[in-house]
């Protein structure tokens, strides 16, 4: 058979790739972040979580005391089991009710959606998401070309749960449904209590799981927070959570909340990826959580971050035409801006970059990709931008926003 070719920076190669990778190209949104990331810009463009509060000084001392305690801690071995415990007291603090036996530790919250991807779906399978979703859920469907069913949001109240339970109603069983419950990326907001139950009760009574990523729900900023739909059944939501927001994402550690008989087939396909969750990580983390340090460390990181939301939504308020349109999120690091109608976000994103030195990404680059969807809003992160550095930016990129509408 002949090699079918494919190219490399314009560059034909005679290497035979699978028919979806033969597709795939690097996304708007991986160019935005090459922009994003030069020097001198004023970025609210990358999810990063802020440097300067990493619990570096203390994993520095608990990391010596991991090496000098334990010569296994280099060792290939399996999943650190006092982790998962931990894990199941973590989970407490979020209004779950989990066992060991249902924790299973991934390589970040990523590898997780990854896994149960390859676990769940079928080439060309169905899958019921947003229409705007964190784009690396998106990449790791690409392999399976699923077809993917795409549901409104509400800015309010989150997921049309309605159009879920129409599309099921119709005949449709996908194989999953996804579901961002917490701090939505990019979307911004949380899943109304009353859409929470009903989705569950979707799910059990068309036997659908849900994977509900929930790399953001440690992260809230109001007294009120719902717990996650795993609160609610244990039996069809497969939760997915992370150390990256929370701790570091060098890391790279998160974990799952899944039923027990899923464990081993879920450990067959992770080791066909990695052979093992880095064991090194595992027994930092377990020895930094087991410190008592955590509480501490997370109540400081939502007061910090909550200072820095607050700061973006006090200079979109100042700086921003009154015909934009945004909430102020309740979770996570993001902020979901509607623009005017007349105004392009690609367009306002390359002169925002070049004249005022400001990103942001548009979001169209989240649209689940063959759907067409299209919006006029930006996603701008706040996390990773002293509040000086906020205020600066926002005023920026209104000016740039206001000359645009004048033209």
């Amino acid at each position: 058979m002949k090699p079918v070719p494919f190219k490399i920076k314009d560059q034909e190669s005679s290497l035979r790739l699978a028919e979806w990778a033969r597709n795939i190209s690097p996304s708007a949104l991986q160019e935005m972040l090459t922009e994003a990331s030069r020097p001198g810009i004023i970025s609210f463009a990358l999810g990063l979580p802020a440097p300067e509060f990493f619990p570096a000084a203390a994993f520095a001392q608990i990391a010596g005391q991991v090496l000098a305690a334990d010569a296994r801690t280099l060792q290939y071995s399996p999943h650190l089991q006092p982790l998962k415990r931990q894990v199941c007291e973590l989970m407490k603090q979020r209004g779950v009710e989990c066992f060991e036996e249902q924790v299973f530790l991934t390589a970040g919250a990523q590898q997780g959606m990854s896994l149960l991807a390859r676990l769940l779906l079928e080439d060309g399978g169905k899958v019921i998401t947003e229409k705007f979703i964190y784009l690396g859920f998106q990449q790791a469907l690409e392999p399976f070309r699923p077809e993917i069913l795409t549901v409104e949001t509400n800015p309010e109240t989150g997921m049309d749960v309605e159009a879920v339970e129409s599309l099921l109603r119709s005949g449709h069983r996908p194989a999953f449904i996804y579901s961002i419950t917490d701090g939505h990326n990019p979307l911004s907001v949380n899943l109304h209590p009353a859409k929470r139950e009903r989705l569950v009760e979707l799910a059990k009574a068309y036997q659908v799981p849900i994977i509900e990523d929930d790399a953001y729900g440690f992260l809230n900023y109001s007294e009120a927070m719902s717990p996650p739909l795993r609160a609610l059944d244990d039996r069809w939501v497969f939760y997915v959570g992370s150390f990256s927001k929370i701790l570091a994402p060098a890391l790279r550690a998160g974990w799952m909340i899944v039923p027990p008989e899923l464990i081993e087939p879920l450990s067959i396909v992770k080791e066909s990826a990695d052979i093992d969750t880095a064991t090194f990580t595992q027994r930092l983390i377990n020895a930094y959580l087991e410190s008592g340090q955590f509480p501490a460390h997370l109540a400081n990181l939502c007061a910090h971050y909550n200072i820095r939301r607050e700061t973006m939504a006090s200079a979109l308020e100042a700086f921003f035409p009154a015909e934009a349109r945004w909430n102020v999120p309740e979770s996570g690091f993001f902020f979901w801006v509607e623009l005017p109608a007349k105004i392009s976000p690609d367009r306002l994103f390359k002169i925002a970059i070049e004249r005022e030195q400001v990103a942001f990404i548009p979001g169209n680059a989240f649209s689940v990709r063959g759907a067409g969807n299209q919006t006029q809003s930006i996603r701008l992160n706040f996390s990773n931008s002293t509040p000086e550095r906020i205020e600066e930016g926002i005023a920026r990129l209104a000016k740039v926003l206001k000359e645009s509408i004048r033209l």
